[in-house]
């Protein structure tokens, strides 16, 4: 699968609220030497995650609801937008307590490795926005 197809597969998966909403200060520049990444302990939080308030990034960490069985669901972080700040995860330096997933539900992973895991390449820059049409 190449980049663009990869891009355009995840470009289809909808981003639900709550949605990080991002400091507007923060950028990705280039592509991060690590990602942020949710594994199977994520709930969600019962709709009110404490990790994506701390994500300065908008729509980089998002809600997925969980078809089977609603109202539950879990946070998504897109790795197009994703700069590896660490702001979302709850373990510091030598297991301080920071204020972002309160149960380790995410792990910073190698750039390298998630991209070796799903066959593509990040590019640097981030995907432009979707443009939007105004109407007649």
């Amino acid at each position: 699968m190449t980049a663009l197809e990869e891009l355009n597969i995840f470009d289809m998966v909808e981003k639900h609220s709550p949605m990080s909403v991002g400091d507007g200060k923060a950028t990705r520049k280039k592509k991060p030497r690590i990602l942020a990444i949710t594994t199977d302990c994520c709930t969600g939080c019962a709709g009110s995650p404490a990790c994506i308030e701390y994500c300065p990034i908008e729509a980089c960490m998002f809600w997925v609801p969980d078809e089977d069985h609603p109202p539950f669901g879990r946070i998504e972080v897109d790795p197009y937008l994703c700069i590896g700040c660490q702001k979302c995860i709850s373990k510091g330096p030598d297991g301080a307590f920071l204020d972002g997933c309160p149960w380790d539900a995410i792990e910073m992973i190698p750039t390298e490795d998630w991209e070796a895991m799903h066959g593509i390449a990040l590019p640097d820059l981030p995907p432009p926005p979707p443009t939007l049409h105004a109407e007649a």
